[in-house]
């Protein structure tokens, strides 16, 4: 009952390889891009990437109420997923485009394409998550059918993160501005096959109680605030993505200018992508032997452990790439089974609404998790371009002290601080587990 083909699974999962790979360039590239390529200040970069996810602090709660409205031979998702997927394609390309301007315009370009870029990558990425629980309500199922959109998420990231720049250059062939133009054309294209591999393989399976009328904005900011665990949900969220997004965006400064060797950045986050992949695969297995919660303070302590080895290692052996690696492979590993956790915990959330509001409002609650992943990366692109402008950051030059010990403060620092907030917001606020759980699940299907 509610079980899944594999072609429907890997399907569903591998849209999140063409959706990642967008986001991990921008994630990854797009500040660095914006200050060395383009020649954009720092500061200005981080405080657009604020104002733009103060903006969608509207428009995805929006977004997921247009989605939940949704009524459709095709269902309610997967229209939005392509519609989304076609549109934020072609900005893709046009954010990475050099155009031939200066000063002003120049600022407004970017500025526009950036906003456009959230926007779009909104109407896709709400859908895509919010058809988890509608996929099954096997809870063995549904652990299973979660891993695998992390897992193609995480090869995206393990492949611009370890081959990104090597394909900017191949494809520049000595000029970044036309090799990152190029990368971002070719990763459009992907994304668009994907995401229509996803939305002509997999339908929505498991029966879902739509509200009796259609939600209305000021409905969906009372649907938000009144389900108390997705409150909890979004402090942990934001708190890992604050984590992954601050050590993505400082990590190729850090290796550029405070170790020395770009070259390093590659190794870093290849190992880094490979554990983290591990990690998801081994996250169901994990669950089964010592349960969720044990899982989750696992996940909690390796990036930790990972910043204060990676600390270590520049001061004993900076240049040591097996040191770097393995740095990288332990904090991501962690948040492998971070990415496994959260995303069972949110659709554990759908439930825990529909039981206590006894209105099921799956994209509602998905858009919160678009909202925080967009909403970490403006706080770490804010904190990054205004912390290296505050520590007298000068591109494609050699650094000094004092900038240096700001970026490792970035790197290392301020991870572990987020990492500490989001175990102790778990361990005192979240109770959607054991018998709870099992209390909830059993009474949802005795009503279908």
């Amino acid at each position: 009952m509610n079980k899944l083909s594999n072609k429907e699974k890997y399907s569903y999962g591998i849209g999140a390889l063409g959706k990642d790979l967008v986001y991990a360039i921008v994630a990854t590239y797009l500040m660095i891009y914006f200050t060395d390529t383009v020649g954009l200040s720092p500061a200005f970069v981080g405080t657009l990437f604020l104002v733009a996810r103060l903006w969608d602090a509207i428009n995805d709660p929006f977004m997921g109420m247009i989605v939940d409205n949704t009524r459709s031979k095709f269902g309610k998702f997967r229209p939005w997923i392509l519609i989304g997927s076609l549109i934020n394609a072609v900005v893709l390309v046009f954010l990475f485009r050099k155009p031939d301007l200066q000063g002003t315009s120049l600022y407004v370009y970017y500025s526009v394409f950036y906003i456009l870029w959230g926007m779009t990558y909104t109407i896709m990425d709400i859908p895509y998550w919010s058809m988890i629980p509608a996929l099954t309500t096997d809870k063995e199922e549904r652990e299973k059918v979660s891993v695998i959109p992390r897992i193609f998420a995480s090869t995206a990231w393990l492949i611009i993160g370890t081959f990104g720049l090597q394909m900017i250059d191949f494809f520049g062939d000595g000029d970044t501005a036309i090799g990152y133009y190029i990368l971002a054309i070719v990763i459009a294209i992907i994304f668009v096959i994907t995401s229509i591999t996803t939305c002509f393989n997999v339908t929505e399976k498991a029966p879902v109680k739509p509200s009796a009328e259609k939600v209305n904005f000021k409905q969906t900011l009372e649907i938000i605030k009144n389900n108390d665990q997705l409150m909890v949900f979004i402090g942990i969220v934001l708190c890992m993505n604050l984590v992954m997004q601050i050590i993505g965006g400082v990590a190729i400064y850090y290796f550029t200018y405070v170790i020395g060797n770009a070259d390093l950045f590659s190794v870093y986050m290849a190992f880094s992508g490979i554990s983290e992949i591990l990690g998801l695969c081994a996250f169901p297995f994990l669950t089964k032997i010592v349960g969720r919660q044990n899982v989750f303070k696992i996940a909690v302590g390796l990036p930790i452990i990972g910043c204060l080895l990676l600390l270590v290692v520049g001061i004993i052996a900076p240049t040591n790439a097996i040191f770097i690696g393995l740095a990288g492979a332990v904090y991501k590993f962690g948040t492998g089974l971070l990415l496994g956790s959260t995303t069972v915990m949110l659709s554990d959330v759908v439930d825990y609404g529909e039981f206590k509001l006894n209105s099921r409002n799956e994209s509602i609650v998905f858009s919160v998790q678009t909202l925080l992943v967009k909403t970490a990366s403006a706080v770490s692109g804010w904190l990054v371009g205004v912390g290296l402008q505050l520590v007298g950051y000068i591109p494609n030059v050699q650094q000094s002290d004092a900038t240096i010990f700001g970026i490792k403060c970035l790197m290392i620092g301020a991870p572990i601080v987020f990492a500490i907030i989001m175990y102790i917001i778990y361990k005192t606020k979240y109770k959607l587990n054991g018998e709870f759980h099992d209390k909830i699940l059993a009474s949802l299907n005795k009503v279908d």
